[in-house]
């Protein structure tokens, strides 16, 4: 992100802060078997960088000293064998969060901002759920602590399905059918349920218009288009598993 001599706003820097984060989430959930595979211990000092174009690369620190920018944790390869996996990604989650505020708060002062701009970005950056949230599933938890009520695995979609029986719920892969007696706070706690969900890949909120599929093995829920599931697709998956879930059980196997 280069200041090129224009001004700049919060905004623009928490931009830039979700873009990275974004990147660094699909590292440690749906891209988590290539990111394991290259934090391999044998090589050197490896950091995991999140990009402005939302994607994720593991490489060596910069060489500039000091750095163009703030650097994320050094040497997580080495971690990787002496842990188990998902404390480690846990542990590169944590390292991540503070690594995307040092460069948030690098660019504020970078661009001079006032205690109020500081005060919007924070807010900003505080409404999404940590990176350690999403992949440790404490996001999750906490939607559902929000929404006591809300409806087990069935898959949220934009359109109204036809009523179907409850015992397909599970295998449609579509979302719950509502009672056409239904009563209008209970329709309101179905539209709150569905804005307190959480994408298991990159921690958005739900948001109309978008499909949605729910893992049968960690009960996750994710934006069709970050685990590249099209509502077509689902109808014919009667199990689906995230990719998180896939590949710890080729490793459990292996």
């Amino acid at each position: 992100m280069d200041g090129g001599g224009t001004h700049r706003t919060p905004e623009d820097v928490f931009r830039d802060f979700r873009a990275r984060r974004a990147g660094m989430i699909k590292a440690l959930t749906t891209d988590v078997e290539k990111f394991y595979q290259q934090c391999d211990p044998e090589k050197e000092n490896l950091c995991l960088y999140g990009l402005p174009n939302e994607t994720w690369e593991v490489n060596l620190p910069a060489e500039e000293v000091p750095p163009e920018l703030p650097e994320p944790a050094l040497g997580i390869n080495f971690a990787r064998d002496g842990m188990d996996e998902k404390d480690w990604l846990s542990l590169v989650a944590v390292h991540s969060d503070a690594w995307l505020l040092a460069v948030a708060f690098y660019f504020g002062a970078r661009f001079g901002f006032d205690k109020e701009s500081r005060k919007r970005l924070f807010v900003m950056i505080n409404n999404l759920p940590t990176i350690y949230e999403v992949v440790t599933g404490t996001a999750k938890k906490q939607s559902k602590e929000k929404t006591p009520k809300s409806s087990s695995k069935s898959n949220k979609s934009c359109t109204k399905p036809p009523r179907q029986p409850e015992p397909n719920l599970r295998g449609s892969k579509m979302p719950p059918p509502k009672d056409e007696d239904d009563s209008g706070g209970e329709e309101e706690e179905e539209e709150e349920e569905h804005e307190n969900a959480l994408c298991g890949a990159c921690g958005d909120n739900y948001g109309q218009d978008e499909f949605w599929i729910c893992c049968d093995a960690c009960e996750t829920w994710f934006h069709g288009k970050c685990v590249k599931i099209t509502p077509a697709k689902a109808e014919h998956i009667k199990h689906y598993k995230c990719p998180n879930c896939s590949s710890s059980s080729k490793r459990a196997r292996a």
